[in-house]
């Protein structure tokens, strides 16, 4: 597809089928992506033992920390790219690829550098214990290894997706899942690797999508491509790639403290095993959060050309269409939850004690995970537009303005049950914060002010 025809697509074709076109691929590659996750996590309990799933909650953090960085850069990048291809501005476009695939590389290997040297004390600090550091450390050490593949492989994906490749982005992460699932059992069961070969075969999976798309970007037929001359890092269109991409960063970064503060709260409250239990629970709410990400990751796109073009009457359906979707899929999340938690904690492991504590956490938990959804929209929302700082208040907003405060007191109260509780309290203020944010922005007339900055 040219520039031209993926320029007319989206400024003249329906929103709804866009938002649909876009979304669509990028749910499904964020919903497989997440299933892995979850199938990875079943093949290490049942594999390995309920100590390992313990083992790999306590690695979130540090997971949380490599998205982070991951989304500064390829998600700050599709923003401006989106926004430049917009304006019809394809030399600026092109030169947010060859930013965005720097930017990764020095990063990539900065951050497994540094990471691997202070693994150990690292991983204590977010709760290990003598039973599960030895599971934490030989899952992180391999992952920390490929970080340069990670990085640059999430990086370039999102700028596939911004610049008109929305399927190919999500056959690049198919490919990605294909490869781990068929690996991952042989790795586990018939070599024996444990944990470790868990991890090896999310990196090999990682190397493969990373080739997919640098064949994509060096093909001269894409819309954008490798070429001379945009190898060079730019200060303006770095500060760019950075004020927007500081919101899901900070979102991340936010998630790994929460992440710490909860790993540490279970850990006083209920030991080892209570970690487990929440990383059970974190990797099932993950997968609707993923697929919420999927429909924000199609919806990027779609706003911030029209944006960009001045097509605000476009911006506003595709908002609008976007959170009756976003409520409608946390609300699946939270009916599922309710009804089915036996067979939902019963896929990771068989051990009573985990499959209790799971079942309790995970009902209390989505108690309000209908208003995730809309909140995430939200938040979102004002990132494609290029308001960087909002999004990064309502970012911040749920993850640690409110939440971080409640794990801090009602455990005290409460005790393991007042950790759980933390997440769905801190998600109805949240909530309530994105819409009177939305509302007002409206009604001031700044939702659709163009940033002078872009």
């Amino acid at each position: 597809m040219s520039a031209a025809d993926a320029s007319h697509l989206l400024e003249t074709k329906p929103v709804g089928k866009l938002l649909l076109q876009y979304s669509i691929p990028a749910i499904i590659g964020m919903t497989v992506t997440s299933l892995y996750n979850i199938i990875d996590s079943v093949f290490i309990g049942h594999g390995v033992g309920p100590l390992a799933i313990s083992g790999l909650a306590i690695t979130f953090p540090l997971m949380n920390l490599i998205i982070a960085f991951c989304t500064l850069i390829g998600v700050g990048g599709a923003t401006i790219s989106s926004i430049y291809m917009g304006q019809r501005d394809m030399e600026k476009t092109s030169s947010v690829l060859g930013n965005v695939f720097l930017l990764c590389v020095i990063l990539g290997f900065c951050f497994g550098g540094i990471a691997s040297l202070l693994l150990e004390p690292t991983l204590r600090f977010f709760g290990a214990s003598e039973a599960t550091m030895s599971y934490a450390r030989d899952f992180m050490e391999v992952i920390l290894l490929g970080n340069p593949i990670a990085f640059t492989f999430i990086g370039l994906n999102n700028l596939m997706r911004a610049t008109g490749y929305p399927k190919k982005a999500m056959l690049s992460s198919l490919l990605t899942v294909f490869v781990n699932i068929i690996l991952a059992p042989i790795f586990i069961f018939h070599f024996g690797w444990g944990i470790r070969g868990a991890a090896f075969a999310t990196v090999i999976a990682q190397t493969s999508g990373l080739v997919w798309i640098l064949a994509h970007f060096i093909n001269k037929n894409s819309s954008v491509h490798f070429k001379a001359g945009i190898f060079r890092l730019k200060g303006r269109i770095i500060k760019s790639i950075l004020s927007i991409g500081m919101s899901p960063f900070l979102m991340n970064v936010c998630a790994s403290t929460v992440v710490i503060i909860l790993n540490n709260s279970f850990m006083r409250y209920g030991g080892d095993l209570a970690i487990g239990a929440y990383g059970i629970v974190n990797r099932v709410l993950t997968l609707f959060i993923m697929i919420e990400i999927g429909l924000t990751q199609g919806m990027q796109p779609v706003v911030g050309y029209n944006y960009g073009a001045l097509l605000f009457d476009r911006v506003r359906r595709v908002l609008r269409y976007a959170m009756i979707t976003g409520i409608s899929i946390t609300t699946f999340g939270f009916i599922t939850s309710q009804l089915f938690p036996d067979f939902i904690v019963g896929m990771f492991t068989d051990n009573h004690e985990l499959t209790e504590l799971a079942k309790f956490g995970l009902r209390i938990t989505c108690l309000l995970f209908p208003l995730v959804g809309c909140q995430i929209i939200i938040t979102n929302f004002f990132q494609s537009i290029g308001k960087a700082k909002v999004s990064i208040f309502l970012s911040l907003s749920r993850q640690l303005i409110f939440l971080i405060p409640f794990l801090l007191i009602l455990p005290r109260f409460w005790g393991i049950t007042g950790v759980w509780a933390s997440l769905p309290m801190a998600d109805f203020i949240s909530f309530v914060m994105a819409v009177v944010t939305l509302f007002y922005f409206n009604k001031k007339g700044l939702l659709f002010k163009m940033n002078k900055q872009i």
